[in-house]
């Protein structure tokens, strides 16, 4: 099973879309699935359910960071050539959704979004896009790891 499988998956089982991506790479990161996916649970519902950057997208940046970031404060290079990582990254993503915000991208659901989040019913998954969005961005961490 490849990731962008493991994170849709994750994400029907009743994770969060940010819990999904990073449970999808928690092996490669040396986590367990319960370690990734508490340190990725803030960050469903465009964080905390406050509707701001999808959690599909931080989730993708907190596994890029894990597998490719820079540790040391003084690496200036490191630094700067992460952060191109993690734009290359945000673009790609709004290259295939239009946006990386949570509101916009569920623009188009009929109901009113709400802060909390909303039991996971067959109707649910009908009318919700981001099963789209968590395997966009593990084939976007995939495509990436493959480069590098």
């Amino acid at each position: 099973m490849n990731h962008a499988e493991k994170a849709r998956d994750l994400f029907r089982e009743g994770y969060n879309c940010a819990q999904s991506v990073v449970g999808a790479f928690h092996e490669e990161m040396g986590l367990s699935l319960s370690e990734a996916t508490r340190l990725a649970s803030s960050f469903g519902g465009g964080m905390g359910g406050l509707r701001e950057t999808c959690g599909a997208v931080t989730g993708m940046f907190l596994v890029a960071g894990m597998l490719m970031g820079y540790d040391d404060p003084a690496d200036y290079d490191g630094k700067k050539a992460h952060y191109a990582r993690i734009r290359q990254l945000a673009e790609q993503f709004r290259q295939k959704h239009d946006t990386l915000v949570c509101r916009e991208l569920l623009r188009s659901l009929p109901e009113k979004l709400q802060k909390d989040p909303q039991p996971r019913t067959e109707q649910y998954y009908k009318v919700r896009p981001c099963v789209r969005f968590v395997e966009t961005a593990a084939e976007l961490l995939d495509e990436m790891l493959q480069e590098q």
